[in-house]
């Protein structure tokens, strides 16, 4: 499996890591943590120096019950880091976590390379046009409902993984009528699904996105880990690694998440674990 990415082919044959960038006062981890120029830069160097491949930038807090800021908030908060961190580290490949056409647009100009919308074109209607008039790489995300009452929406008709499978094969049809190509799945854990859908996910991550797109899995240190073990957000990097090894085993190419050396260590040792006869 292969994107284009800032022009050239980027292989999958090894999942990737992308760490985390929260410029949010609020979100459920790490919120107000970056709250200047010098914190911002010192964080994307360690994540890149833990061997981050991409870092995902976002400005507006998705958490459930989240409260929506206003796009011009939202504008605010990420372009000027993401100006520095690509002066200071040219060669970046940065995601930006934004549900907002006009944030990706601006964005991209600064030198975003992917664009992550947890809402999956729903909040935006000018997304996907976007996306295929800038030809790059598309995260698209499974929702229900927006973040503020996503987890009043956890209510599944059918299987849960055949439906998001419905969500993703409809939302891929509008992408690839808009010119997009090169589609990322990520089935939204904690995005309208309770602890037990979690899960079903987690185990059928292999039959996701029909075996044909990379699935990239956002559970890094979430509140299914957190209420399941009855742990703090703080205490769950042991617990994410093994949920981060089970997504690994199950297919997943790519790891959002805060603790890159982990990571890292997961994909070397399923790497290993899988060559072994």
């Amino acid at each position: 499996m292969m994107i284009n990415c800032a022009g050239s082919l980027l292989s999958f044959s090894e999942p990737k890591i992308m760490g985390i960038v929260n410029l949010t006062p609020d979100s459920f981890y790490d919120g107000g943590r970056l709250n200047s120029k010098y914190k911002i830069l010192k964080h994307v160097e360690n994540l890149l120096n833990e061997g981050s491949d991409f870092i995902d930038i976002g400005g507006c807090s998705t958490r459930p019950k989240s409260k929506i800021i206003t796009e011009k908030e939202e504008i605010k908060r990420v372009i000027n880091p993401i100006r520095n961190i690509v002066k200071n580290f040219p060669n970046i490949k940065i995601s930006i976590d934004t549900f907002r056409s006009e944030v990706a647009r601006i964005a991209v100009e600064e030198g975003v390379v992917i664009i992550n919308d947890i809402s999956g074109g729903k909040l935006d209607k000018n997304m996907f046009s976007l996306v295929g008039k800038l030809k790059i790489p598309y995260i698209l995300n499974h929702i229900k409902g927006i973040p503020e009452n996503m987890q009043e929406k956890t209510y599944y008709r059918n299987n849960i993984i055949l439906e998001i499978n419905k969500f993703f094969s409809k939302k891929i049809f509008y992408l690839k009528k808009n010119g997009v190509q090169d589609i990322i799945l990520d089935p939204g854990f904690g995005f309208g699904k309770t602890l037990k859908q979690n899960f079903q996910i987690l185990k059928n991550l292999s039959v996701l996105g029909f075996q044909d797109y990379l699935i990239l899995i956002g559970i890094s240190r979430k509140s299914m880990i957190k209420n399941l073990l009855k742990i703090s957000y703080e205490e769950s990097l042991n617990a994410t690694s093994i949920i981060h090894t089970m997504a690994l085993l199950n297919g997943s190419k790519i790891l959002r998440v805060h603790d890159v050396k982990e990571a890292i260590e997961c994909v070397k040792l399923v790497k290993y674990y899988k060559k072994i006869s």
